[in-house]
C-alpha cells in the first residue's frame, strides 16, 4: 500500500455519504500533515456523536491522523433500531455502509491517505468484515471491546493489521475476542486493560485505548 502524507490546510468538512440509496451524515477532520484517515464504526445504538469516539477521535487527530465519523444508520432507521435493536447487530448491512464510506473517502482529493476501520462494541465486527471485503486499501483495525466473533465468516480474509483491545472485567467479551483473534490471518494483537468494563468508563482506561489505536495506527498506516 502506497501512501503519502497530506501536505494542504486542516480539512474541516460535513461528509455526505451515499449507501444502500440512502444518505449518511458525518464529519471528516484532516489535520495538516496527516499520515492517515481513520474511518469510525460506532457500537451498538449509539452514533458518531458518541463521547467515548469523539474522545479517540480527538487523540488520533493529536497523534496526526484524520478522523471520519459518520452514522452508520440515518435518523429513520435509528428510530426503528431503539425500538427493535435489530440492525445494530445487521452486521454485513454495517460493513455495507464503511464500506461506501471508503469508496466516498476514495473519490476526494487527498485519497492517497491510508485508510484504518475504529470499530466498537458490534460496529468491531463491522469493521473486519468491511476489510475483508476492501482489502488492501484497509491498513489496520482496531476494535473497542468489540465482537469480532460477529464477522466469523470473514475473519480468515482480513488483511488489515488488527489490534483487539478488551476491558479486563468484560469476561464474556474477552473470550469472544480471543476466538476470533485465532481465526484471524494477518498481523494481530490482542490488548487486555485491566479494571476496565465493557465502555471502559473508568478512570483512565479510555486514555489507554486512544493512545493504544493511535500508536496502532500511526504504526501501520505510515508506508
Amino acid at each position: 500500500m502506497n501512501t503519502q502524507a497530506y501536505g494542504g490546510p486542516e480539512i474541516h468538512e460535513q461528509a455526505r455519504i451515499t449507501a444502500d440509496g440512502r444518505q449518511l451524515d458525518g464529519e471528516l477532520i484532516i489535520p495538516q500533515e496527516a499520515t492517515g484517515v481513520v474511518l469510525f464504526a460506532h457500537g451498538s445504538g449509539s452514533s458518531r456523536h458518541s463521547p467515548r469516539n469523539q474522545f479517540v477521535a480527538e487523540t488520533l487527530r493529536e497523534a496526526g491522523l484524520g478522523t471520519l465519523l459518520f452514522d452508520l444508520l440515518t435518523r429513520e432507521e435509528e428510530a426503528v433500531d431503539r425500538e427493535t435493536g435489530h440492525l445494530r447487530f445487521d452486521i454485513e448491512l454495517l460493513a455495507r455502509r464503511l464500506a461506501a464510506a471508503t469508496e466516498w473517502f476514495g473519490s476526494q482529493a487527498f485519497s492517497d491517505l491510508g485508510v484504518g476501520y475504529f470499530g466498537s462494541s458490534t460496529g468491531g465486527g463491522a469493521a473486519l468484515v468491511a476489510a475483508a471485503e476492501v482489502g488492501d486499501r484497509v491498513g489496520a483495525v482496531v476494535s473497542r471491546g468489540g465482537r469480532p466473533d460477529l464477522a466469523g465468516f470473514a475473519l480468515p480474509r482480513v488483511k488489515s493489521s488488527t489490534l483487539l483491545i478488551v476491558g479486563g472485567d468484560d469476561t464474556q467479551v474477552i473470550e469472544l475476542n480471543k476466538r476470533a483473534f485465532e481465526m484471524l490471518p494477518c498481523e494481530k494483537e490482542l490488548k487486555i486493560i485491566p479494571g476496565a468494563s465493557h465502555l471502559f468508563e473508568e478512570p483512565g482506561t479510555l486514555e489507554q485505548v486512544a493512545e493504544l489505536a493511535a500508536q496502532w495506527f500511526k504504526r501501520h498506516l505510515q508506508r
